[in-house]
C-alpha cells in the first residue's frame, strides 16, 4: 500500500517541514494539489501552533500535518494543542517523540519522525512510530551524513514500519528510485521552494533555480548540527571560522536571524538559503499541482522506459 492510500490523499508525498516557510498557508495549498501539507511550528508557543491549525483547517478541507521540532521547550504545550485539534499526521525531528507517541495514537493521530540513520529508526520503531521520514543528506537544512541511494534501503530493511524516503527528490526518476528501493511514498522540500505558492522572497527562488549540482555546503559540522545551504558570502564565513576554530557563540551570532533574513527580505549575501542538491536540476517557477502531476506523469513514462528496456534484457 502507498502513501497516499494509507493516508485518503491523492499521490503519496508529504511536503517537507521547511522553517518560516510551512506556514498555515502553504500547507493548505499542498493539500488542496493533492499531497500531505504540513506545518512547520518551530521554535512557535501551543497558541501560535493553535493558530496555524485552525487557520489550516479553513483553507482546505484535505488532511494535512504538524512538524513538531523537539528541542523546542514548548513540545509539551504544542502537543497538547495538536491533540485537542487532531490533524492527520504528525512529523517530528531534533529529538526522540517517543514520551508522546501513546497520546497522539489515543487521538488518532498518525505519528512519522524524521531519521537520518538506521540507529534512530529502530529506536523510533520500537517506540511504535507509526511510519519513518528517511532523509539522506542531498537535502536542504538540517541532514545526517548518509546518501538516501544508501540510507534508504538499510532502513527498509532494518523496521518493519513503512518508510518515505527524502532527500534529492524532485522529479519522476527521483519519485521511481525511491519506491525501488523499498518505500512507499516521497518527501519533497527543495523542488517546493520553486511552486508558485511558495511563501518565500523571489530572490531565494531565483537562488534555486541559478543553482548548479555543486552549489550547496553543509556547514555546522564542528557544532554537530550540519545545515545544507546555498554557497554564499555568510556560508564562506562560516565555514572559515569553523576551520580557525571558533566558538560555538561566535558561529551562532554569525548566523543569528539568517534563515529569515533569506526566507523574507531575499538576502542573497548573508541570508541562510537553505536548499538540497537536487536545486541544480530545478528551471521553473510552478503551480505545485503542476509540480505534483509533472513527477506523477514523469514517473510513468520512465517506467514504461525502463520496462523497454528490460524486456530488451531480457528477450
Amino acid at each position: 500500500m502507498l502513501l497516499n492510500e494509507k493516508l485518503g490523499i491523492k499521490y503519496p508525498i508529504i511536503q517537507g517541514a521547511m522553517a518560516n516557510i510551512a506556514t498555515a498557508q502553504f500547507a493548505a495549498a499542498v493539500s488542496n494539489a493533492g499531497a500531505l501539507g504540513i506545518i512547520g511550528t518551530g521554535a512557535w508557543t501551543a497558541e501560535q501552533t493553535r493558530t496555524a491549525i485552525l487557520e489550516c483547517a479553513t483553507l482546505t478541507k484535505e488532511p494535512f500535518g504538524v512538524n513538531v521540532m523537539l528541542m523546542n521547550p514548548n513540545s509539551d504545550a504544542i502537543i497538547d494543542v495538536i491533540c485537542e485539534l487532531k490533524p492527520k499526521v504528525v512529523t517530528t525531528g531534533a529529538g526522540n517523540p517517543g514520551k508522546y507517541i501513546a497520546k497522539l495514537h489515543e487521538n488518532g493521530i498518525i505519528v512519522i519522525p524524521v531519521v537520518p540513520t538506521v540507529a534512530l529508526a529502530k529506536r523510533m520503531e520500537q517506540a511504535k512510530a507509526d511510519m519513518l521520514i528517511v532523509e539522506g543528506t542531498e537535502a536542504g537544512g538540517h541532514v545526517g551524513e548518509l546518501t538516501t541511494l544508501v540510507l534508504v534501503p538499510q532502513v527498509v530493511d532494518a523496521v518493519k514500519i513503512p518508510v518515505i524516503a527524502a532527500g534529492g527528490i524532485a522529479d519522476g526518476r527521483g519519485f521511481n528510485a525511491a519506491l525501488s528501493l523499498g518505500a512507499i511514498g516521497v518527501q519533497l522540500g527543495t523542488c517546493l521552494l520553486v511552486a508558485e505558492e511558495c511563501p518565500v522572497h523571489l530572490n531565494y527562488k531565483q537562488a534555486v533555480l541559478s543553482a548548479k549540482d555543486t552549489d550547496t555546503v553543509v556547514t555546522g559540522r564542528s557544532l554537530s548540527v550540519p545545515v545544507r545551504i546555498k554557497k554564499n558570502e555568510m556560508s564562506q564565513k562560516f565555514i572559515q571560522l569553523e576551520k580557525e576554530g571558533a566558538t560555538k557563540e561566535e558561529l551562532e551570532k554569525l548566523t543569528l536571524g539568517s534563515l529569515r533574513r533569506a526566507v523574507f527580505d531575499g538576502d542573497l549575501a548573508t541570508g541562510s538559503l537553505m536548499m538540497g542538491q537536487i536545486a541544480g536540476m530545478l528551471t521553473t517557477i510552478k503551480p505545485l499541482a503542476t509540480i505534483f502531476t509533472d513527477i506523477m506523469h514523469d514517473s510513468q513514462n520512465q517506467i514504461y522506459i525502463l520496462n523497454t528496456l528490460l524486456k530488451r534484457l531480457h528477450d
